[in-house]
Protein backbone atom coordinates (compact mmCIF):
# COMPACT_ATOMS: atom_id res chain seq x y z
CA UNK A 1 0.00 0.00 0.00
CA UNK A 2 2.87 2.22 0.86
CA UNK A 3 5.13 1.39 -2.15
CA UNK A 4 1.75 2.62 -4.63
CA UNK A 5 1.35 5.79 -2.76
CA UNK A 6 4.85 6.37 -3.05
CA UNK A 7 4.62 5.78 -6.75
CA UNK A 8 1.54 7.76 -7.15
CA UNK A 9 3.73 10.75 -5.66
CA UNK A 10 6.65 10.50 -7.56
CA UNK A 11 4.53 10.34 -11.15
CA UNK A 12 2.60 13.49 -9.74
CA UNK A 13 6.00 15.26 -9.28
CA UNK A 14 7.27 13.79 -12.82
CA UNK A 15 4.15 15.36 -14.16
CA UNK A 16 4.35 18.58 -12.94
CA UNK A 17 8.22 18.83 -14.01
CA UNK A 18 7.26 17.93 -17.48
CA UNK A 19 4.56 20.24 -17.76
CA UNK A 20 7.18 22.80 -16.63
CA UNK A 21 8.81 22.53 -19.75
CA UNK A 22 5.98 22.29 -22.55
CA UNK A 23 2.28 22.14 -23.00
CA UNK A 24 1.09 18.31 -23.52
CA UNK A 25 -1.68 16.79 -24.61
CA UNK A 26 -3.40 14.14 -21.54
CA UNK A 27 -1.82 10.90 -24.14
CA UNK A 28 1.35 12.48 -24.49
CA UNK A 29 1.79 12.68 -20.31
CA UNK A 30 0.43 9.38 -19.88
CA UNK A 31 2.94 7.98 -22.95
CA UNK A 32 6.12 9.94 -21.07
CA UNK A 33 5.08 8.66 -17.63
CA UNK A 34 4.81 5.28 -18.80
CA UNK A 35 7.65 5.24 -20.34
CA UNK A 36 9.19 6.62 -17.10
CA UNK A 37 8.74 2.92 -16.01
CA UNK A 38 5.68 4.77 -14.04
CA UNK A 39 2.70 1.79 -13.26
CA UNK A 40 -0.78 2.09 -15.68
CA UNK A 41 -2.94 3.17 -11.62
CA UNK A 42 0.40 5.75 -10.60
CA UNK A 43 -0.58 7.27 -14.55
CA UNK A 44 -3.56 7.65 -14.10
CA UNK A 45 -3.73 8.98 -11.11
CA UNK A 46 -0.95 11.59 -12.05
CA UNK A 47 -2.62 12.52 -15.53
CA UNK A 48 -6.50 12.84 -12.94
CA UNK A 49 -4.20 15.08 -10.87
CA UNK A 50 -2.49 17.89 -12.94
CA UNK A 51 -6.35 17.90 -14.91
CA UNK A 52 -7.95 18.56 -11.87
CA UNK A 53 -5.56 21.72 -11.22
CA UNK A 54 -6.14 22.09 -14.98
CA UNK A 55 -2.09 22.27 -16.04
CA UNK A 56 -3.28 19.69 -19.24
CA UNK A 57 -6.45 20.81 -21.05
CA UNK A 58 -6.33 19.28 -24.03
CA UNK A 59 -8.93 22.15 -25.96
CA UNK A 60 -6.27 24.56 -24.76
CA UNK A 61 -3.49 22.64 -26.27
CA UNK A 62 -5.53 21.83 -29.60
CA UNK A 63 -5.86 25.95 -30.03
CA UNK A 64 -2.63 26.95 -29.40
CA UNK A 65 -1.19 24.22 -32.09
CA UNK A 66 -3.53 25.09 -34.33
CA UNK A 67 -2.84 28.81 -34.13
CA UNK A 68 0.99 28.30 -34.30
CA UNK A 69 -0.03 26.59 -37.51
CA UNK A 70 -2.64 27.64 -39.24
CA UNK A 71 -0.45 29.90 -41.68
CA UNK A 72 1.82 26.99 -42.40
CA UNK A 73 -0.16 23.88 -43.09
CA UNK A 74 -3.42 22.72 -43.83
CA UNK A 75 -6.38 22.13 -42.30
CA UNK A 76 -6.51 18.32 -42.83
CA UNK A 77 -2.57 18.14 -41.90
CA UNK A 78 -3.22 20.00 -38.83
CA UNK A 79 -6.15 17.11 -38.11
CA UNK A 80 -3.92 14.41 -38.61
CA UNK A 81 -1.36 16.03 -36.30
CA UNK A 82 -3.09 16.49 -33.68
CA UNK A 83 -5.45 13.19 -33.90
CA UNK A 84 -1.81 11.76 -33.98
CA UNK A 85 -0.79 13.45 -30.00
CA UNK A 86 -4.01 12.03 -28.63
CA UNK A 87 -7.02 14.71 -29.30
CA UNK A 88 -9.95 13.64 -30.07
CA UNK A 89 -11.64 14.97 -33.81
CA UNK A 90 -14.24 16.55 -32.17
CA UNK A 91 -12.00 18.57 -29.59
CA UNK A 92 -9.73 19.52 -32.97
CA UNK A 93 -12.73 21.11 -35.27
CA UNK A 94 -14.02 23.14 -31.89
CA UNK A 95 -10.46 24.40 -31.78
CA UNK A 96 -10.19 24.82 -35.21
CA UNK A 97 -13.62 26.42 -35.75
CA UNK A 98 -12.06 29.16 -32.22
CA UNK A 99 -8.87 29.23 -34.41
CA UNK A 100 -10.64 30.52 -38.01
CA UNK A 101 -12.74 32.63 -36.38
CA UNK A 102 -9.50 34.77 -34.78
CA UNK A 103 -7.19 34.14 -38.10
CA UNK A 104 -9.10 33.63 -40.79
CA UNK A 105 -6.85 31.19 -43.03
CA UNK A 106 -6.50 31.15 -46.75
CA UNK A 107 -5.39 27.48 -48.02
CA UNK A 108 -5.57 27.93 -51.42
CA UNK A 109 -2.62 31.00 -50.74
CA UNK A 110 -0.87 28.46 -48.85
CA UNK A 111 -1.32 26.42 -51.27
CA UNK A 112 0.40 28.89 -53.38
CA UNK A 113 3.21 29.67 -51.33
CA UNK A 114 3.87 26.22 -50.96
CA UNK A 115 3.98 25.18 -54.80
CA UNK A 116 5.84 28.73 -55.21
CA UNK A 117 8.82 27.10 -52.81
CA UNK A 118 9.42 24.34 -55.36
CA UNK A 119 8.73 26.03 -58.98
CA UNK A 120 7.94 29.37 -60.79
CA UNK A 121 5.11 30.70 -62.54
CA UNK A 122 5.18 28.99 -65.70
CA UNK A 123 7.23 25.82 -65.00
CA UNK A 124 7.04 23.13 -67.68
CA UNK A 125 7.98 19.48 -65.89
CA UNK A 126 8.44 16.11 -66.70
CA UNK A 127 5.87 13.47 -65.54
CA UNK A 128 8.42 12.10 -62.77
CA UNK A 129 8.58 16.26 -61.62
CA UNK A 130 4.62 16.74 -61.49
CA UNK A 131 4.15 13.09 -59.72
CA UNK A 132 6.49 14.27 -57.29
CA UNK A 133 5.23 17.72 -56.53
CA UNK A 134 1.58 16.12 -56.73
CA UNK A 135 2.73 13.56 -53.84
CA UNK A 136 4.83 16.68 -51.50
CA UNK A 137 1.66 18.69 -52.00
CA UNK A 138 -0.89 15.73 -51.19
CA UNK A 139 1.46 14.85 -47.93
CA UNK A 140 0.89 17.93 -46.70
CA UNK A 141 -2.93 17.48 -46.46
CA UNK A 142 -4.02 19.74 -49.98
CA UNK A 143 -6.88 17.93 -51.26
CA UNK A 144 -6.38 16.64 -55.43
CA UNK A 145 -8.54 19.00 -57.08
CA UNK A 146 -7.64 22.19 -55.15
CA UNK A 147 -3.44 21.12 -56.31
CA UNK A 148 -4.79 21.17 -60.17
CA UNK A 149 -6.82 24.08 -59.95
CA UNK A 150 -3.83 25.99 -58.57
CA UNK A 151 -1.07 24.52 -60.94
CA UNK A 152 -3.69 25.13 -63.60
CA UNK A 153 -3.68 28.53 -62.74
CA UNK A 154 -0.43 29.09 -62.21
CA UNK A 155 0.23 28.12 -65.64
CA UNK A 156 2.80 25.14 -64.63
CA UNK A 157 2.48 22.20 -66.91
CA UNK A 158 3.99 18.76 -67.38
CA UNK A 159 5.67 17.90 -70.88
CA UNK A 160 5.11 14.29 -71.42
CA UNK A 161 8.11 12.44 -73.42
CA UNK A 162 8.46 10.18 -75.51
CA UNK A 163 10.90 7.37 -75.27
CA UNK A 164 12.17 5.78 -78.31
CA UNK A 165 13.10 1.93 -78.03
Amino acid sequence: MMELQEERRQARKKAMRLLEHMDRTEKGLADKLIQSGFSAEATADAVAYVKDYGYINDSRYALNYIMGRIHDRSRQKIFQELLQKGINRETAETAWEEAVELENPNERELLKRTVEKRCSFGSELDEREMRRLYGYLSRRGFRSGEISSVLEEMEITVVYTCKEQ
